[in-house]
């Protein structure tokens, strides 16, 4: 068994797991865990899934890493990771606790036992420290909800290894940019307008410049750091829809429930007036994602 020794007290380290996971359930959920429905989100977040696949083949795992999944969601990427490692092990955090719970829910211990879930807010990264150090960090689909990267880069340093990588895609700049056009539209709608006075998004979608400032600051070697285009693909208004409601969740939060489908519907004809359904009924996303693969140094 390891250990590990703090203020005097030799604690082991499956008591150390257990004492961050006690700590962090006991916080207030903040940011990027606010109010995420886990269960809709399974549902309605097929293009994050493809993705993350997509990104899982740009690791070439030998499968013996030891991986922390950033931002896991529902945990279907991670279950991914961790049949990939059998001799490996993955720890996946999230801020949200009902992503946690459902994410441990479907993936239990006694059928992926090299996989941990943790509620971590992802500037928080580097109390895993005095866990243990990782071969990689991965990320898809989560870090444009945190504001200040700088920290999670530094983080991530913390608890990689020499030599260690990160691979991360997220929202980048200009993502969405059509869909944030078409909901301006209708917040400023007066059946809206009101509820939206103190409303600030918190998406933060930055650019490859921004990282390569980052990973340089904190002993990272890029490898590649680039805006990516694509598309994403919703087979109709009611899986637009969907991802609407479980992707941009802060804006119907601050309206009252009996307002919020109402509000979704407007969205979706103010889209499609500029990016109506193709000849299949499919709805096109144009999507920006930065991708940053790098090694510590």
């Amino acid at each position: 068994m390891i250990h590990y020794k703090s203020n005097h007290i030799i604690i082991s380290r499956t008591n150390l797991l257990a004492f961050l996971i006690m700590k962090n359930k006991k916080k207030e959920n903040r940011g990027m865990g606010q109010n995420w429905n886990a269960e809709d989100y399974a549902m309605n977040s097929k293009g994050q899934l493809k993705w993350g696949e997509e990104l899982i083949e740009k690791l070439f795992l030998e499968g013996n890493e030891a991986i922390l999944d950033i931002g896991c969601g529902d945990g279907k990427i991670s279950a991914k990771l961790s049949k990939l490692v059998k001799e490996g092990e993955v720890f996946a955090i999230d801020a949200s606790e009902n992503m946690i719970r459902f994410a441990s829910g479907q993936f239990p211990k006694k059928l992926f036992p090299n996989l941990t879930f943790l509620k971590m807010n992802a500037i928080e990264i580097n109390k895993l420290n005095s866990l243990k150090k990782f071969d990689i960090a991965f990320s898809n689909a989560c870090l444009h909800w945190v504001k200040n990267h700088a920290a999670v880069i530094k983080g991530v340093r913390a608890i990689l290894k020499n030599g260690g990588r990160i691979l991360f895609q997220m929202g980048g700049r200009g993502d969405v940019g059509e869909v944030l056009s078409s909901i301006k539209v209708v917040r400023a709608m007066p059946a809206y307008r009101k509820y939206f006075e103190n409303f600030a998004a918190p998406y933060y979608f930055y650019g490859a410049e921004d990282y390569e400032i980052w990973l340089d600051k904190n002993d990272f070697l890029p490898v590649r750091v680039e805006l990516i285009s694509k598309d994403m693909r919703h087979d109709g208004d009611e899986s637009f829809k969907g991802w609407l409601r479980t992707a941009w969740f802060p804006y119907t939060d601050y309206l009252p429930k009996a307002l919020r489908d109402a509000f979704l519907a407007e969205v979706i004809e103010v889209y499609k007036i500029n990016h109506p359904a193709d000849e299949f009924g499919n709805i096109h996303v144009k999507m920006i994602r930065l991708e940053v693969e790098a090694h510590a140094v």
